[in-house]
């Protein structure tokens, strides 16, 4: 990966933000994250100094992410991209696969494994492993098995889960909010931890779009940046904020 100096422009550049591994830390199960006290003040510093060019961008749905970060409601794009909310606040939702049928098949599986969780959204599954690493194998061949019966899936494999999602990623998700405004002629700038925001990097750095991908952690990527966890990216944003409220230049990522 190479490495380059960027400086954020609030006026230039659109913020788009990972949620799980990015913005806070990763949990035992889904619902176990914390979210970090100062986290909504500063989104929503971010969102008012980039003029709302901000938005969330997850594999989660738009009703847990709303949940977590009550009582914002950001532009934000859920299941990887499946369903979206616009800067005026409209909700749009892709045509997804049904799951019904994929979770059956699936369900033995977990049954027979107390550590696995079988998290089922709009268009997808996943099967989170963390509490049972050593069944990494056996998740991903029996994910695999499965979809050979389904048709409309995509198998993913992240940090400790394997993912069955539509085909729909979160590079589709950054260039429709870049069709719209306040995205529209700014340059993308994403920051993500996982294998799923691998599309959204490609989709920034691409073309004459001159944007960034900011991959936080370990293992390898396509981003031009890396952070080192959520912590990291906290605090450049801070720094960013501060830069903004002093009339600064804003600081180097």
């Amino acid at each position: 990966m190479t490495e380059q100096t960027r400086h954020y422009d609030f006026a230039a550049d659109a913020l788009f933000l990972d949620f799980d591994g990015t913005l806070v830390e990763l949990a035992p199960q889904p619902e176990d994250i914390v979210v970090p006290p100062d986290l909504i003040t500063l989104l929503q510093q971010l969102h008012h100094y980039s003029d709302g060019a901000l938005a969330i961008v997850s594999g989660r749905p738009l009703e847990q992410l709303d949940f977590f970060l009550a009582p914002l409601r950001l532009p934000m794009a859920g299941v990887h991209g499946a369903e979206r909310r616009t800067a005026e606040g409209n909700i749009i939702e892709l045509p997804v696969p049904d799951v019904h049928h994929l979770r059956e098949r699936l369900l033995p599986l977990v049954t027979a494994n107390p550590g696995l969780q079988l998290e089922i959204k709009r268009g997808a599954l996943a099967l989170h492993y963390r509490n049972a690493p050593h069944l990494e194998q056996h998740c991903t061949e029996g994910m695999s098995e499965a979809l050979q019966h389904e048709a409309g899936f995509t198998l993913l494999r992240g940090k400790m889960v394997v993912e069955a999602k539509p085909h729909i990623n979160k590079g589709d998700a950054l260039a429709a909010f870049l069709k719209e405004a306040p995205f529209r002629g700014r340059r993308p700038v994403f920051i993500g931890d996982d294998v799923t925001d691998e599309a959204g990097f490609a989709l920034a750095q691409s073309g004459d779009r001159s944007g960034l991908g900011i991959k936080v952690g370990a293992g390898a990527s396509q981003a031009l940046q890396r952070l080192a966890d959520p912590a990291a990216v906290l605090q450049l944003l801070r720094d960013a904020v501060q830069a903004a409220a002093s009339q600064q230049v804003p600081l180097t990522g």
